[in-house]
């Protein structure tokens, strides 16, 4: 028997289509490529991505064809994400920190038919430009002169927003349908496609609202400094209109100090973004002797956060950090981490071990650790193991990849190693090609680096496993100084010794300008192993 219910599709115009109506004067802030501040509200955004629809239908586009998108945070990229999936269409948000060869092969792969990108990256779409196979027009988003008459391939984006929309609504189809497109990294192969619908999307950004997730209010101020092409700014675009929040568009002006000024002067009290990031904005209320005066949250992913930085934040200027984890495969949202109320009593050191962990799994998803045979492991916070997830927001294939993504009996492997408690808090020890096997042990090079960030004289850390002839694989940590002071290997592991087992000690240390940082902020640890693949312990 079924239920006798409205079978009303789940589409993302569904989301900005309540914003307008409910939250219509809400305000979205951008800071301009130029530098300047932009004011918007729902109401302009749905008006404005209407119209951008309808230049897109007279352009021909159709269900299913894909747009590259080469944007910043911007009230004109949220527009596309709109425009574009509202009418069936697939919004490609393309990384523009991947070099040139990456990108080509990622709009080739996905066979985009147009191209909209910031203007400060027309010399980026210039270069690639001969060599795109599919795209058939070049439309600059931001300010800029008279394209069309340098190149017949180029659209000026405003004439595209010049359709009466009087008898337009969004269209109704099957919530199934792709709505948005976004290729993994790439560190160990070509970049993968993982191609998102619209049911997907707006399941994941109801999840997000959640009290025990990000908890948004209509009260909130958001700012995503997490770019948009990085797995669609981690669903904000499409859950602030849900909470009806005061969005923050940053635009490319992402250091310290600009951050910290836009924060400050609109308001901001949550933020999103990944720990270099932080850094800056950390190293800025230094400073200033102050935070951001209306900051309450920080959430912050896409790496392993430090004691330190946490500390930082919340004993210094009495800002929440909460850790969180997902992938470009989760959409991405998997866990985050909140303190359940029996831990509210504990004295702070004792929270932090609980607080440096990943999370807990949100509503949606499901966690699991197997051994290397696919054995379930127990919750007991000790036993490590491959993690594995489901959901309903969780790939099944790759784009344009017969194969499943998926094992045998359903589940995703992430590709992480990592515990579970009895609690339910995930805490992810390594990624399994970065763990370090010592003599019949795993050291967990992200433990490692994040109590080495610890130290005084430690800006960033990273470990890698070099061979050895007895025990296989020992620790070399590689650290970039704060400053002139470079401590000895006896001084670093000195500071180490009653913060991780004497075995996780680091055998070597080097001590370098920078390390490598890959498109999504990551540290590139395949490159660390190349550069060290013949270094003697």
């Amino acid at each position: 028997m079924h239920g006798l219910m409205m079978n009303t599709p789940l589409l993302i115009s569904s989301l900005i289509k309540y914003a307008s109506q409910y939250h219509s004067d809400t305000q979205i802030v951008t800071r301009t490529l130029e530098g300047s501040i932009r004011f918007s509200n729902f109401e302009t955004l749905n008006e404005r991505s209407k119209k951008l629809a309808c230049g897109l239908l007279e352009l021909g586009i159709k269900s299913g064809d894909r747009i590259a998108t080469l944007a910043w945070n911007t009230d004109r990229h949220l527009e596309l994400y709109y425009g574009i999936s509202g009418i069936g269409a697939v919004c490609h948000t393309l990384n523009l920190r991947l070099s040139d060869e990456e990108l080509i092969y990622i709009i080739n792969h996905a066979e985009d038919r147009l191209l909209f990108f910031d203007n400060t990256l027309k010399s980026k779409v210039e270069n690639i430009k001969p060599y795109l196979k599919s795209v058939e027009k070049f439309i600059p988003i931001s300010k800029t002169k008279d394209l069309e008459d340098i190149d017949s391939h180029y659209l000026n984006y405003e004439n595209l927003l010049t359709r009466k929309i009087t008898n337009f609504d969004w269209p109704v189809f099957d919530e199934n349908q792709a709505a948005s497109l976004c290729y993994t990294s790439g560190t160990t192969g070509r970049p993968k496609g993982v191609l998102y619908s619209h049911r997907t999307t707006v399941i994941h950004a109801m999840a997000s609202c959640l009290n025990n997730v990000l908890a948004l209010r209509v009260e909130d101020v958001v700012l995503p400094v997490v770019p948009m092409f990085h797995v669609n700014a981690w669903g904000i675009p499409y859950s602030v209109p849900i909470s009806g929040a005061k969005l923050v568009m940053p635009g490319d002006k992402l250091d310290g100090k600009n951050l910290f000024d836009l924060m400050d002067k609109e308001n901001v009290t949550i933020a999103l973004g990944v720990p270099t990031v932080w850094l800056g904005l950390l190293d800025h209320m230094d400073k200033e002797a102050r935070k951001p005066h209306a900051l309450e949250r920080v959430i912050i992913g896409g790496a392993a956060v430090s004691e330190s930085m946490i500390d930082r934040f919340e004993i210094d200027y009495g800002v929440n950090v909460h850790h969180a984890w997902g992938m470009t495969e989760m959409s991405p949202i998997g866990v985050l981490n909140s303190l359940k109320p029996k831990f509210s009593k504990l004295t702070r050191s004792d929270k932090m071990p609980i607080k440096l962990k990943q999370g807990r799994g949100i509503y949606g998803v499901e966690l699991q650790i197997v051994d290397d045979d696919g054995n379930e492991l127990p919750r007991d916070g000790a036993s490590s193991g491959h993690l594995l997830v489901r959901g309903p927001w969780i790939i099944s294939n790759y784009y344009k990849e017969k194969k499943s993504a998926l094992t045998k009996d359903g589940w995703f492997d992430t590709g992480d190693i990592a515990t579970i408690d009895k609690d339910g808090y995930m805490n992810i020890t390594d990624r399994s090609k970065d763990i370090i096997k010592s003599g019949g042990e795993w050291i967990s090079s992200v433990a490692l680096e994040n109590v080495a960030v610890g130290h005084d004289a430690v800006l960033q850390a990273a470990v890698i496993g070099i061979y050895h002839p007895k025990w296989q694989e020992r620790p070399l940590l590689i650290c970039v100084p704060k400053g002139d002071n470079l401590p000895s290997l006896e001084e670093i592991n000195k500071f180490l010794s009653d913060k991780i087992p004497k075995m996780w000690f680091p055998d070597a240390i080097e001590w370098v300008d920078k390390l490598p940082i890959g498109a999504t902020g990551k540290v590139v640890k395949a490159e660390l192993r190349k550069i060290y693949k013949d270094y003697k312990i």
